[in-house]
């Protein structure tokens, strides 16, 4: 499950910048919206599925999800506007973003179920995700390059589609059957502020926790932004020449960023125990900048394919050590009532609204001022560069700003 359900989004999220920018001729703005549709759809979509979850039986919720997730995506290859192409993918993501949720509590349900603590058995299982991402990847770089069967990147959306399609399948028949059990007392008694998960939201009162939530928003700015632009980068041929490598096999490079995230999961417990929650966000925010200022500073060299290699491994850090800092932050400083509701609002800051502003920003700056109006050439190291201050700027405030005392009795029941 966890396999597919990553295979699915990353068989065309990563190449979907080249598809616009080269195959469309899309300008940055608006291939800068078209990218935020994740983040729209990471807006209420989780919630409201989630709701309906509850009510009936999850694995099927998540089953017809995909079923529709995959229904819409064999629309996309037919469309040539980008306006358009924003609307279908916006509801095939709005399809889509639901399902990573559920799949977190359809497989922390079977494993207690089983008497396991998911705890210890989930992040091993979750590791295939990663998997299923890097492979996806692999599979469209081979579809779609000359050395391979040299078809359009748009083949990514019907591949993406077949796997969620047969997700879907293996869900209705496979998966046991994942119901809730509700207090239908206890049910009624909430109200419509906490069935839509939005009582956290009281945490903004707190100096400590709006600091949190508005860093997270500030560096959920940067959070897609390599995958919106990596691709399209390594594949620009003014940059690397059509043939060589690193243009031939851009997407398996990039693989790299996702091989490095399950090797940095694995070294957060030593550097939370020994740094603490502050320290461990803040190097993250760091590897942001190396990650965007190595792409900045590579060229078509030796020396620019190991500082892509580079960048690829420093990902790990940039992308895990926030995420999973931040969450384990809101789960200290939150009342136990309101985790799940808190846990929520956390991802809608970076994920939701972070990534959101990020890319369509990220899209018009890179028009107004990066982009030839006429061949939409792209200043690519400049746009890295620019990206990489940004990130050094939330650094430097996050370090003179926020405030946290580490405590390593706190983190001694730290898993995987």
């Amino acid at each position: 499950m966890n396999f597919l359900q990553f295979f699915v989004w990353g068989a065309w999220m990563m190449t979907l910048g080249h598809y616009g920018f080269v195959e469309k001729q899309w300008n940055g703005a608006e291939f800068g919206l078209v990218f935020s549709t994740m983040g729209f759809a990471s807006l209420i979509m989780p919630t409201l599925f989630g709701i309906i979850a509850d009510k009936w039986k999850a694995n099927y919720v998540y089953a017809i999800l995909h079923l529709l997730f995959a229904l819409t995506m064999c629309i996309l290859p037919f469309i040539d506007g980008p306006v358009t192409f924003f609307w279908v993918l916006f509801v095939a993501m709005s399809f889509y973003m639901p399902t990573i949720g559920l799949n977190n509590s359809i497989g922390f349900t079977i494993l207690k179920t089983e008497g396991k603590d998911p705890t210890i058995y989930f992040p091993p299982i979750r590791v295939w995700g990663t998997v299923g991402f890097i492979v996806a990847m692999w599979i469209t770089n081979l579809f779609t390059k000359d050395w391979g069967f040299g078809q359009s990147i748009k083949v990514s959306f019907i591949i993406s589609a077949i796997m969620a399609a047969f997700l879907a399948f293996f869900s209705f028949f496979f998966l046991p059957v994942v119901k809730k059990e509700v207090n239908a007392e206890k049910e009624e008694k909430k109200t419509l502020v906490q069935k839509l998960g939005l009582e956290a939201f009281v945490l903004f009162k707190q100096k400590k926790m709006a600091l949190f939530f508005l860093f997270s928003l500030l560096l959920g700015g940067s959070l897609q932004l390599t995958n919106a632009y990596g691709d399209s980068f390594l594949q620009d041929a003014t940059v690397f020449p059509l043939g060589e490598l690193i243009n031939n096999f851009s997407t398996i490079i990039l693989s790299v960023s996702q091989i490095s995230e399950t090797m940095f999961i694995l070294a957060i417990p030593f550097f939370m125990k020994r740094f603490g929650i502050k320290k461990v966000m803040l190097f993250s925010m760091l590897a942001w900048v190396l990650r965007f200022g190595l792409f900045g500073l590579a060229h078509n060299s030796v020396t620019g394919f190991i500082l892509i290699i580079s960048s690829c491994i420093i990902y790990g850090m940039a992308f895990d050590f926030f995420n999973i800092s931040g969450a384990l932050f809101v789960e200290k400083n939150t009342d136990s009532k309101i985790q799940s509701s808190a846990q929520g609002v956390f991802m809608l800051m970076t994920n939701g609204i972070g990534a959101v502003m990020g890319n369509i920003i990220a899209g018009f700056v890179i028009a107004k001022w990066f982009e030839d109006p006429v061949t939409h050439v792209k200043d690519w190291s400049n746009i890295w560069l620019i990206f990489a201050a940004y990130s050094l700027v939330v650094a430097v405030l996050f370090a003179i700003f926020f405030k946290y005392k580490h405590n390593p009795d706190e983190l001694k029941s730290i898993h995987h």
